[in-house]
């Protein structure tokens, strides 16, 4: 659990962030008083300056740097729009209100900023972060909630207005939505001793209906597909916190391999970020061997679901040898499965039968 210590430091790394936001307005008032032209400098988010850490096994970005300018006619906007959304930025944190990615492109109009459309916001504010080196998330700008996460577990809120008061996440049947609320607190007492992450909400309900979290002592946590960055706070907090490991269960196909590699070595679009995976969590199925081994009712694969995998197999994340061994039975029996296949056994063979064999091969 986090204590008084880590506490203070969540409290300095909130000042460090203000203070960052208001060096970077200092910066452009300097450069104006100076009667410079204005302008910033930023990482490349280009792909030939993304590369793969296998010491810290996720993206990171290259040494190669832009420099937008007002001199430059078609760097006048963008830079214009990053300035402001500094400003939205500090104002969110200093206040210590949060907002959406929505929020935040209505919101500018309010200043008269206006953006083409939410893609255009989204592309500036991952800008902004590469600019003073946080996330979003740090800033209080957070996706709209779609994750949830269920189990024993109670948190302390550190929300303004909400200090102090806890809440067991086995309250809700439906499970907890995970939300900034829920995204800062403290971790204050737990029973379980790992976690499973599901892609889909159909088997998070079946496992909370069969009590998965009581059975095998798990956190729940349902990643609605490409699990959101808050998502993959939450997993990196319960595993590097309270040392729980993380298990991944996706759908059979190459695009949930990626959601679970995404989950492990974080995403190539946040090459700019750090802690935002957990390395040591594992991708535990439905693997392509499990289609064989359970017989189960399968599609065939598409001509892209085959694209993919040729393209997974010259990224370096998918070296491993259970990686490569999955892609390779993938292109071999050309299937791929969903999750709730295992339903063709009965409701509850996923978690009578499947689940305790996968996770005991796992935790070997």
């Amino acid at each position: 659990m986090r204590n008084k210590k880590s506490e203070s430091s969540i409290k300095k790394k909130k000042e460090i962030i203000i203070q960052t936001l208001q060096n970077f307005g200092l910066q452009i008032y300097d450069q104006l008083w100076n009667c410079e032209f204005p302008w910033t400098k930023m990482p490349s988010r280009s792909i030939n300056n993304i590369f793969y850490d296998s010491n810290l096994r996720q993206y990171i970005l290259g040494d190669k740097a832009v420099k937008r300018s007002a001199t430059n006619i078609r760097h006048i906007r963008p830079l214009t729009q990053m300035i402001w959304t500094a400003l939205f930025a500090n104002e969110l944190s200093t206040q210590k209100k949060t907002s959406t990615l929505r929020d935040v492109f209505y919101s500018a109009q309010a200043y008269e900023m206006s953006f083409k459309d939410q893609q255009e916001s989204d592309n500036i504010i991952t800008d902004l972060e590469t600019v003073i080196g946080h996330s979003r998330e740090d800033f209080n700008v957070f996706p709209e909630e779609r994750s949830a996460i269920f189990g024993d577990l109670t948190i302390e809120y550190t929300l303004p207005g909400y200090e102090g008061r806890r809440l067991n996440l086995t309250s809700h049947p439906d499970g907890m939505m995970i939300g900034p609320a829920l995204t800062n607190a403290e971790f204050a007492d737990c029973k379980a001793d790992k976690v499973i992450a599901i892609e889909k909400g159909g088997l998070f309900t079946r496992f909370v209906e069969e009590r998965v979290h009581d059975k095998f002592k798990a956190i729940l946590v349902h990643t609605a597909g490409q699990a959101p960055r808050a998502t993959r706070d939450i997993l990196r907090r319960l595993n590097q916190e309270l040392e729980l490991p993380v298990y991944i269960f996706t759908d059979g196909d190459p695009w949930g391999m990626h959601i679970a590699m995404v989950i492990i070595s974080g995403s190539a679009n946040a090459a700019h970020l750090r802690d935002l995976n957990t390395p040591d969590a594992k991708w535990s199925g439905v693997w392509a061997s499990d289609i064989v081994e359970y017989k189960l009712p399968s599609d065939k694969l598409t001509e892209l679901d085959i694209k993919r995998l040729h393209e997974l197999r010259k990224d370096p994340r998918y070296r491993g040898k259970l990686w490569k061994k999955e892609i390779k039975t993938f292109l071999n029996i050309k299937k791929k499965a969903e999750q709730e296949a295992f339903s063709r056994y009965g409701l509850t063979y996923i978690v009578d039968e499947y689940l305790p064999t996968k996770l005991e091969a796992m935790e070997e």
